[in-house]
């Protein structure tokens, strides 16, 4: 059995190398900048800050089940890490904005379902998923209203 904060580095390393290295492969500046988008729009420097806050908070998350060796809970993880490391592919690269929301309201999907997955067995896994949920839900009102908007 591998060390548990070997284990909880590789997590993190995997949330956050993964989402770093979907946001140098995808292209961010200019077809997102010539989009409309609504005064609710956050600054493009808020983004690398908050998702990289949210990656660890994810990877500890997934940490905590696995070591608490709730496989349930842990495929609802691997899940929602699909689906968030789909969501730039569709919504930057391929610039299938409609795919894409439907992409981030199945992976908003999936995080509530993490949170009842946890929320009896792992409390704190479940509380770090909860900054999570909301920036997922304005992420999904944002892209609803880009869609809209052009």
């Amino acid at each position: 059995m591998r060390h548990p904060l070997v284990v909880l580095a590789l997590f993190i390393a995997l949330t956050v190398g993964g989402g770093g290295l979907i946001g140098l492969v995808v292209e961010t500046g200019g077809w997102y900048a010539g989009l409309e988008k609504p005064g609710f729009n956050p600054p493009g420097w808020l983004f690398g800050p908050v998702w990289g806050i949210l990656y660890v908070l994810i990877g500890i998350a997934g940490w905590r089940v696995w070591r608490i060796g709730d496989w349930s809970s842990l495929r609802v993880w691997w899940l929602q890490l699909g689906l968030n490391f789909a969501w730039p592919l569709l919504f930057f690269g391929a610039k299938l904005i409609v795919p894409a929301l439907v992409v981030l309201l199945a992976l908003f999907a999936a995080i509530v379902w993490f949170l009842r997955e946890t929320w009896g067995t792992d409390r704190p896994a479940a509380l770090l998923f909860l900054p999570y949920a909301a920036w997922t839900a304005y992420a999904a009102l944002l892209n609803g209203a880009i869609w809209w908007l052009n």
